[in-house]
């Protein structure tokens, strides 16, 4: 991930004070602010003519940017991240929001795909931005257990304990009757050979190996390795998940038919952004919230985004995400709260967490109720 560069110290408190103001009006009318729209909000205490001074100091620091000569300026990649890192302040949900988000996760059944689907429902209603929710992929996926059974004579399952604790079964047509002991047979070298490797790894010379001690029954190791490879790559591939693609329409920073257009591509294909998400929330990634401003993003065609999404763990191990997607011009402090009260529910209704982030609770200290 590539991030600009800032020197907080470069700033001085009153050119903090302004560009936080310029991002926040900017936030709010989607238009370049200029001096005097700063000045009349009354907050800042300072001429017009300083105010643009500042603001010309700031273009120059590479903060602002000015898309039209005399028109007034509105904030860079580099603004946003020093805003995000640096300007913003801890948004405090309603206690109507509050309650809203409890009521509609406590009332899901405790399984991972309907609480992120009742997650990501209520970040996009309640942010007016496209949600995501992601279960990622699992990283060196494997097998823990074979059991080969026959139904009858030219039917089996073949039972498969996976390495993250669930089971998956599947049925095999052989055109060729297979005995009780071939079955039992090619159990035995599944357990040998393939348990504790990944796809990648079962290589050409372990399927001979197999083929040439199974004899006569070889013919059952190709459709067998083949449903091994199969399960292996389906259940570690992960999950994305959308809702409110449309609200994109919204904001005239999609107005361009090509950019809306890749944008929805993205969207449609998923692929990318799940390799995205699950790169960062693998382990050692960080159990934070995330934030991609602009180029910051891997993906070229999100260069006018942002993405925003937490990971939420479960006994130390990730197993999903939500996020958040839209223009640059985000409501950052409302949908990261958002985003953490999200994920904090979620990990609660989990058994995952063992308590509240700290700006989840009440100003007593106490878990809000």
């Amino acid at each position: 991930m590539r991030r600009m560069r800032h020197d907080p110290s470069e700033l001085s408190e009153r050119k903090k004070m302004i560009l936080k103001a310029i991002i926040e009006a900017h936030i709010e009318l989607g238009e370049p602010v200029g001096s005097k729209y700063i000045m009349q909000r009354g907050d800042i205490k300072y001429s017009s003519a300083t105010i643009r001074n500042e603001m010309a100091e700031l273009e120059e620091m590479g903060y602002l940017e000015q898309p039209h000569t005399s028109a007034g300026r509105i904030p860079s990649e580099l603004g946003y991240r020093f805003y995000v890192d640096s300007l913003i302040e801890s948004y405090d949900l309603t206690a109507g929001e509050i309650g809203e988000l409890q009521s509609s996760l406590a009332h899901k059944q405790a399984e991972l795909d309907h609480i992120l689907n009742t997650a990501m429902q209520l970040a996009a209603s309640m942010t007016n931005y496209t949600a995501l929710a992601v279960k990622p992929r699992v990283k060196g996926f494997t097998v823990r257990k074979y059991n080969l059974m026959t139904v009858d004579d030219y039917n089996l399952v073949l039972v498969m304990v996976i390495s993250t604790g669930g089971v998956k079964t599947k049925n095999i047509y052989s055109e060729r009757e297979v005995p009780q002991e071939a079955a039992e047979m090619l159990t035995g070298l599944l357990n040998k050979y393939l348990v504790g490797v990944t796809s990648a790894d079962i290589t050409l010379n372990i399927i001979m190996e197999m083929e040439r001690q199974m004899g006569m029954y070889d013919f059952l190791v190709s459709p067998i390795i083949k449903t091994v490879y199969e399960v292996i790559n389906s259940a570690g591939g992960g999950e994305l998940m959308l809702e409110g693609v449309n609200k994109l329409l919204s904001y005239p920073e999609f107005y361009d038919m090509d950019r809306l257009q890749n944008m929805l591509t993205l969207l449609e294909d998923k692929e990318d952004l799940l390799d995205v998400i699950s790169d960062e929330t693998a382990e050692g990634g960080g159990d934070g919230v995330k934030v991609f401003i602009g180029s910051e993003n891997v993906v070229k065609t999100m260069d006018n985004s942002t993405l925003i999404f937490k990971p939420i763990v479960q006994k130390g191990k990730t197993v999903g995400a939500i996020g958040i997607i839209g223009p640059t011009r985000m409501d950052y402090p409302r949908v990261i709260a958002m985003i953490d009260r999200l994920t904090a529910g979620i990990a609660e209704i989990m058994g995952g967490a063992a308590a509240l982030p700290p700006s989840l609770k009440g100003k007593d200290g106490s878990e809000e109720e």
